[in-house]
């Protein structure tokens, strides 16, 4: 290119829009683009985003020469990066644990990281590295197949918006102590989360999601909350660890909610333990509620239906499933109303 007699208009243009470019391209055609020209050779290494799914992956079946390709590829390209980086993101099933993970995450702990993304593959869960907790500009964190120790130091995250934990280890206390101490967070999402006893206190929360073995969860100063989906995957053990919790306990502090979708044994663990006749909440602005697997059989989960029915005057669309097991044949019925 730099042979050629006319000028080069898209070597001149500002840094952003060219930024701009290379984020569309897969991670490894926008490092090829240093071949271009001497301008161009190190345009690449200062993008402030940096996504490696599989795109940028070799094509191999061998899971060791995956592995060490996709490490050596991210090692060096982090070695040569020049700025900051605000978004890191991995999407690969064949990256296991390894040390050179810990060193990326020191790297970019140092370089203004807003928005990181860690998804890895089967096996070992990744123990995040203390450094971890010192990213102070975090925005958005998902992280799957990893284990979370904050350290008593950890003051949480100011700036965190969204929290997506998916088979994520992390005790009962450090859960609810990182979610109080975000206190931006808008956007939370924890599944496969195993028999823990959960209460939310985030006051600009707007959007939850939960899936697991929950056995206690309770809403606490969540004011704002607009959608809610939850699914408990109760056992007989936790009917009986859960008698003290009810309704209010889980949707009294939720004025604002706009859609509500309980999945797996959610109206039975909304039955359990209330006086659903002297309930005087109302649901204002719910316009949707989907309710999944009710049980027709229990009177007492037919009467939490009916309770968020009149409780929602605004109430636009309801979607009722039958349990399976309420009903011959393992049919499912359902009901909608509009």
């Amino acid at each position: 290119m730099d042979d050629f007699s006319g000028p080069d208009l898209i070597s001149d243009l500002p840094q952003s829009i060219i930024e701009t470019i290379l984020i569309q391209l897969p991670i490894r055609d926008a490092v090829r683009t240093s071949i271009l020209s001497r301008k161009w050779r190190y345009k690449w290494s200062t993008i402030t985003q940096l996504v490696f799914d599989e795109k940028c992956y070799p094509n191999s079946t061998d899971r060791e020469v995956v592995q060490k390709s996709v490490v050596e590829f991210i090692t060096r390209l982090l070695f040569l990066h020049q700025g900051p980086i605000h978004k890191f993101q991995i999407v690969n099933t064949s990256l296991q644990t390894c040390p050179a993970i810990n060193q990326w995450i020191l790297f970019l702990s140092r370089n203004d990281l807003k928005d990181l993304d860690l998804e890895l593959g089967e096996g070992e869960f990744f123990r995040m590295p203390s450094c971890f907790f010192s990213c102070e500009k975090l925005t958005r964190l998902e992280l799957s197949r990893c284990e979370l120790y904050p350290p008593a130091s950890f003051k949480g995250f100011s700036y965190l918006k969204c929290l997506n934990l998916h088979q994520v280890l992390i005790s009962p206390e450090a859960i609810e102590s990182l979610i109080s101490s975000c206190p931006l967070l808008e956007n939370l999402s924890l599944s496969y989360f195993d028999c823990l006893a959960l209460t939310v206190r985030a006051p600009n929360l707007k959007y939850l999601c939960l899936e697991g073995e929950f056995k206690e969860i309770c809403l606490v100063d969540t004011p704002l909350l607009v959608e809610l989906s939850v699914a408990m995957y109760m056992t007989d053990e936790h009917m009986e660890q859960s008698s003290t919790c009810n309704f209010v306990k889980f949707l009294g502090g939720v004025p604002n909610l706009e859609r509500l979708v309980g999945l797996i044994d959610f109206t039975k663990y909304l039955s359990i333990g209330n006086d659903l006749g002297h309930l005087a909440i109302m649901y204002n602005n719910l316009e949707t509620i989907e309710m999944y697997q009710v049980s027709f059989e229990d009177m007492k989960e037919i009467l939490v239906v009916f309770r968020l029915i009149t409780s929602s005057p605004n109430l636009k669309e309801l979607h009722i499933s039958v349990s399976p097991y309420s009903l011959q044949h393992n049919s499912v019925v359902i009901f909608k109303y509009h």
